[in-house]
């Protein structure tokens, strides 16, 4: 432990100007002195140091401090280690107090283990550059993979050959212990661990070498392609980030920083002008990385190549830094390609504009790639929901987590509400989950102590997966959380603006000869859903996520379009003129299919109207009921099953209707409804004309103005002419 008095000299000697010089390039300014500021990118300099006060501060980003807080922040020092590092600059001799002989033992190993392992590193650095196995094997490797140099040198490449004991016997001829060598995983039975491979040293914060990572160069051998030092009392491979050290002075100027895979990456995007990269060395992130990086920046990017295996490997390091409060963007490289790969073929401009263009927010990024390979399967699809809400409910900060609600609410589709629940849900999941850990790690505690190993246990820490809930208010811009053990049901009114309409068929001759249905204002009643006599068995509940799927944009209307078809679809609907309910409902809506949001759906009106076509006349309900296909079957079994009987005490109590009974009164049904769903469509379609009216007046496209206006002038005619005969007014948004 360092004396106060060799910390008051110190204080006493250092110049700020002098330790910030070593970093920072300054000019003389008056009384002060200028530079740029190093812990954040700037091109006009505010970073001034003051020499007279020996103090230092930036009026871009608030830093500031004297000479010993400089290197506790750029370097990431401790305080004892920058007072050293003072103090070996102006050759200062410090004394330290008495300590106890086991800190002094740990703190003498632990520098001793660090000494092994720089003599190795000159050791694998000199066969990399001085020997003839090493120029021809190591030093062609990297030099086909674009290194130069210095930057080979920065990163501390080297090569260890072919011979099994070269490291050994220089280690220990050296005077290095062959306890430590072991300990450290350099040498086994007394073997080097290392050989044949080209070498990467892995550096703490403060620049030492602390492991080693050895890559085979020789094809089709059954041996791993990379080995790693093991974890030893100075390396923790869930503490390291690789390149931490090289990368963290850029990644604090460039707020920001990537992440990639391999050491290589590293190395060419460093070389190519690219320094606030790091890598995970082919594992999965870790709390202690997402925590170091944090004390560094709370942007980050994450790399990966363009494969399955790269996109999976973004999936699962995403969790730790989102608990963390880092905000995570993600880029995929083209398939096949790799940071390094890429990076050669393009160059470094064209790399740096596709890292801007193609960075995405995580969360988006991951519900849009579950959602695409769902497809239209509902069930897919709301795994693909719940899986993104589980991710989204890892954000603690309560206005971030909100305004991810409100985009990802139009992203999928949903009503708000519903996703405001699941999130709350998963959130108190996980905290529950948190609480039940603890719990057990305190029996587990409980249990060794009863064994008398209670000395040995670390203190009880919260869970950095799930914190317990702080006591500020965290729902704060969102609604009453309400913790359900199941969610309330979304409601069944399908949102328009989760419609995502397709721009095509949209053309001005796809409306010739559209005629309208003649309906009839036959008094104002409650129209039943579809229905047929019987019992109606209790079904089960829907999951809300696969509900409220199933209900989007017109979804709904669609499916009970189709139920009107199942059910009525064989049955007069003109009897003067033998029209059935299936035949006055397809003619008259062939304008409007090329709208519809269940292509499940589109397909059922499809085939009653090719029956229709082959048969003259329309299928019946059994028909339906029947068919092959498990999913015509479950849809006919639906609408029969869900249809709506009169109660029999009407007819007990000699109550008699001015109305038909609802399974005579298929006229009325099929002309209300009818009208009712092709004036959705059409105002759907209204809507989508301005739009695009909208969008293409900006680009400066007349023709497709003029043609759009052609199209908007006719959906309005008819719109019009619907609302006239059944008394509607329609409302302009």
């Amino acid at each position: 432990m360092i004396t106060d008095e060799s910390i008051q000299l110190v204080k006493d000697t250092m110049r700020v100007e002098d330790i910030v010089g070593d970093y920072v390039n300054l000019r003389r300014r008056g009384q002060n002195m200028l530079g740029l500021c190093p812990f954040h990118g700037e091109k006009t300099p505010s970073f001034n140091v003051n020499p007279s006060r020996n103090i230092y501060k930036c009026f871009g980003c608030g830093e500031a401090g004297d000479a010993i807080k400089f290197l506790m922040t750029l370097e990431q020092m401790t305080y004892p280690d920058a007072i050293r590092k003072i103090a070996a600059k102006y050759n200062i001799k410090l004394e330290e107090k008495e300590v106890s002989q086991e800190v002094r033992e740990e703190r003498q190993e632990k520098e001793s283990l660090i000494l092994v392992n720089e003599f190795a590193q000159q050791w694998f650095e000199d066969q990399l550059y001085n020997t003839d196995e090493g120029k021809s094997i190591g030093l062609s490797y990297f030099k086909s993979r674009g290194f130069r140099r210095e930057v080979m040198e920065k990163f501390g490449l080297g090569f260890a050959p072919a011979t099994r004991n070269g490291l050994y016997t220089a280690a220990t001829s050296a005077g290095y212990k062959e306890q430590q060598l072991q300990q450290l995983g350099l040498v086994r039975n007394k073997k080097d661990f290392f050989w044949d491979r080209v070498m990467f040293t892995i550096h703490n914060l403060s620049g030492k070498p602390i492991a080693f990572a050895g890559r085979i160069l020789k094809k089709e051998v059954k041996a791993p392609k990379y080995v790693n030092s093991p974890e030893s009392e100075i390396y923790y491979k869930s503490e390291v980030l690789y390149g931490l050290y090289q990368a963290r002075r850029m990644v604090r100027q460039k707020d920001n920083v990537y992440m990639v895979e391999g050491y290589t990456d590293v190395i060419s995007l460093h070389q190519n002008g690219i320094e606030n990269v790091v890598a995970t060395s082919g594992t999965s992130l870790t709390a202690g990385q997402a925590r170091l990086v944090k004390r560094q920046t709370e942007n980050v990017t994450l790399l990966y190549d363009g494969d399955k295996a790269g996109i999976k490997a973004a999936l699962r390091g995403v969790d730790v830094l989102l608990i963390e409060g880092l905000n995570v963007r993600v880029v995929i490289l083209p398939d096949g390609e790799d940071p390094d790969s890429y990076m050669q073929q393009v160059g470094s401009t064209a790399f740096e504009e596709y890292l801007t263009k193609k960075r995405r927010d995580f969360l988006f990024f991951k519900a849009d790639l579950l959602l695409e390979e769902a497809g239209d399967d509902v069930a897919a699809r709301s795994d693909a929901i719940r899986s993104s809400i589980a991710t989204l409910a890892l954000v603690e900060d309560p206005l971030k987590r909100a305004g991810y609600l409100q985009q990802f609410t139009g992203r999928l589709g949903l009503e708000e509400s519903l996703l405001i629940n699941l999130v709350n849900q998963a959130v108190a999941d996980r905290r529950a989950e948190a609480r039940r850990e603890q719990e057990r790690e305190t029996r587990r505690r409980e249990r060794e102590a009863g064994r008398g190993a209670t000395a040995k246990l670390p203190p009880v820490r919260p869970s950095k997966k799930a914190p317990p809930p702080p006591e500020e208010d965290r729902w704060a811009g969102m609604e009453e959380p309400g913790f359900q053990d199941t969610p309330p049901p979304p409601t069944t009114v399908p949102q328009e603006t989760s419609y995502t309409p397709s721009w095509e068929g949209m053309e001005e001759d796809g409306w010739a000869g559209m005629q309208e249905p003649e309906f009839s204002n036959e008094g104002d009643v409650d129209i039943p859903p579809p229905f047929l006599e019987g019992k109606v068995p209790e079904l089960p509940s829907l999951d809300p996520v696969a509900e409220a799927l199933q209900n989007r944009g017109h979804a709904y209307q669609e499916r009970e379009l189709v139920k009107v078809l199942i059910v009525h679809g064989a049955k007069l609907f003109d009897a003067d003129n033998n029209v059935t309910v299936a035949a006055f409902i397809t003619q008259n809506i062939r304008d409007v299919l090329d709208d519809f949001d269940s292509k499940k759906d589109l397909e059922l009106v499809n085939r009653v109207a090719d029956y229709l076509a082959q048969h003259g006349t329309p299928p019946t309900p059994d028909w339906f009921l029947k068919h092959p296909e498990e999913n015509v079957r479950k849809t006919a079994m639906d609408a029969t099953m869900t249809a709506y009987s009169m109660s029999p005490k009407w007819k007990e109590k000699n109550v008699y209707l001015r109305q038909k009974e609802p399974e005579e009164n298929q006229v009325l049904i099929t002309r209300q409804f009818l009208h009712n769903f092709r004036m959705k469509k059409l105002v759907r379609k209204q809507k989508i004309c301005l739009d695009r009216i909208e969008h293409f007046s900006k680009t400066g496209d007349d023709q497709k103005v003029r043609q759009l206006m052609g199209v908007l002038q006719k959906v309005s005619e008819v719109i019009k002419n619907m609302a006239t005969i059944s008394g509607t007014v329609v409302i302009k948004k």
